[in-house]
């Protein structure tokens, strides 16, 4: 285990959070009238993406290394897809929590693959406490979109 590698695992979380919170930004610019019930618990998300890239980056500072400030290509991507396929199909709530639940599903591939690293201690406590924290979002995310039909 080497220092480089251990920042790099960090910053590939670092830039799953900055998808997070341009995906969540996206989702609150789309929001009809009626659905603004959804508001706080976007804002909700993007905070607690802010707060996790924050404790991700300290300890990449701490490793002498440089924090991500891009998104991933994949996220990208995924939002100009997001792009043309709402321009066809319209938004509407249960479409933007499909979605962010599609976004959520990513965070939590990403943070499972950080644990299959080798890395220490302290690192995988930070990870694994975020990843539970994460996991209760993705589940409120996928009741919202079961609550929220077509």
């Amino acid at each position: 285990m080497t220092n480089d590698h251990v920042i790099e695992t960090l910053n590939d979380l670092v830039q799953i959070h900055n998808d997070r919170i341009a995906g969540y930004e996206k989702a609150l610019k789309e929001l009809r009238p009626e659905d603004e019930d959804l508001k706080p618990s976007f804002l909700n998300y993007i905070q607690q993406s802010h707060k996790c890239k924050s404790a991700l980056g300290t300890e990449i500072q701490v490793l002498k290394g440089t924090i991500a400030t891009d998104t991933t290509t994949g996220g990208k991507l995924y939002r100009m897809w997001m792009d043309i396929k709402s321009a066809f199909a319209g938004n509407n709530d249960h479409a933007i929590l499909s979605n962010a639940e599609f976004g959520e599903d990513n965070v939590q591939k990403a943070y499972r693959h950080a644990l299959k690293e080798e890395l220490p201690s302290n690192i995988r406590t930070l990870i694994q406490s975020q990843q539970t924290e994460l996991k209760q979002a993705h589940d409120e995310v996928k009741a919202l979109r079961d609550a929220h039909t077509v």
